[in-house]
């Protein structure tokens, strides 16, 4: 994790009183998370960087959060007043002076088989064993090989699809659909449904280097779709009914992600990019020159449902993954946990709200001094906190 690159994010701070919904929160549910979260810590190496914006006050270094850790043990899990109050003692929230966006994502599961033949056509592959990881001048990851002295991106889609990798030992699973394959690599991890009922769990294993490129954005720019229609299952819906085209719209996404198994249950969800099993509706993947790993993120959403009426939703999440279309200060795309009602509420989500961040601070704040501080500036924007009508 070391050498993170870092943003800048204009940010002000709140109290706890202006975080709709606080109250309410399941507070020792809460600090389940943040003591998971610290034994993660724990096992990372003294001198690692989370991440975050470097206008983020605390937090970003391993060694911040070592008081909080410390204060979080000693908190009875049952003790719901006991354990609201840490939270109120232990951090400050800071309200990001920015429009935030909300996606959300999902662990798919698709048919599949582990040997090839009949419908079970496309393969799932794992790492190639030349595909290499490092940094690039300004400290952000790439994904590549070495031809000829030059680090180049790995193959992209459509080499990989006309066969570059056949031959490799690299199959995991066949598939019956290049849009199976497409959703679990959107996705990032996924679930294989065997023939014979059993599970088998994908992890992510790494990309090609190559850049990505939304598919609803190739389906707008070539006029097939209109930007309102767009969300997956219009996406999954149009490639099926258009299987001439289906080719050519996949390959326009170079990008290509790699697998790996993983062992897990049916009830855990995958890995995300801190090392912790995400959680539903609890773990955040975040871009992390902004939003380092571990940071409580305070989410304030709101518009209108699938029935056109409008709901408000806010409630305390981790930040504990990363996506590669999560770009920018304010962009938050959150795990909804697996099945259909995750898929359909997922390829829904398209909400623009508020983002507050929860810094750890050095030193408990004394009880009942829950104001923000006089020494950032910036005022109290109006309606934080406020549920919407």
């Amino acid at each position: 994790m070391p050498g993170v690159p870092t943003g800048k994010v204009d940010i002000t701070p709140v109290s706890f009183g202006q975080l709709s919904g606080w109250e309410s929160e399941d507070h020792t549910g809460l600090v389940g998370m943040v003591r998971m979260e610290c034994l993660r810590i724990a096992h990372l190496p003294a001198d690692t960087s989370l991440g975050g914006a470097t206008t983020l006050p605390y937090g970003r270094n391993m060694k911040d959060w070592q008081n909080v850790c410390t204060a979080v043990s000693s908190v009875q899990a049952t003790n719901r007043a006991e354990a609201k109050q840490f939270f109120e003692s232990w951090f400050q929230p800071y309200f990001v002076k920015q429009d935030a966006f909300y996606t959300g994502y999902y662990d798919p599961e698709v048919p599949a088989s582990l040997t090839r033949g009949g419908e079970y056509q496309i393969p799932v592959y794992g790492r190639p064993k030349d595909l290499l990881r490092g940094r690039n001048q300004k400290g952000e990851l790439e994904y590549g090989h070495w031809v000829d002295s030059v680090f180049r991106p790995y193959d992209d889609r459509a080499a990989i699809d006309a066969g570059s990798l056949e031959g490799k030992g690299l199959e995991i699973a066949w598939l019956k659909s290049p849009v199976d394959l497409l959703f679990l690599q959107t996705q990032g991890s996924g679930r294989l449904r065997l023939p014979d009922g059993q599970q088998v769990f994908l992890g992510y294993d790494g990309r090609n280097g190559q850049p990505y490129v939304p598919i609803g954005r190739v389906l707008i720019k070539r006029k097939l779709m209109k930007p309102e229609e767009v969300n997956a299952q219009s996406i999954r819906d149009w490639l099926a009914n258009n299987p001439a085209q289906a080719t050519s719209i996949l390959e326009a996404n170079p990008s290509y992600v790699f697998f790996r198994r993983t062992q897990r249950t049916e009830n855990e969800g995958p890995t995300g990019a801190f090392g912790l099993p995400l959680t539903p509706q609890r773990s955040l993947a975040v871009d992390r020159r902004f939003i380092g790993y571990g940071m409580p993120v305070w989410v304030d959403i709101s518009g209108k449902d699938a029935q056109g009426r409008f709901v408000t939703w806010s409630r305390m999440v981790f930040a504990q993954d990363t996506g590669s279309d999560i770009r920018g200060a304010a962009r938050g795309d959150l795990f909804l946990g697996w099945g259909d009602r995750a898929a359909n509420i997922a390829g829904d989500m398209k909400n623009h709200g508020r983002m507050m961040v929860l810094v750890p601070l050095p030193e408990a704040k004394r009880a009942g001094d829950d104001q923000p501080t006089a020494t950032v500036a910036g005022s109290i924007p109006a309606g934080v906190g406020q549920t919407a009508r």
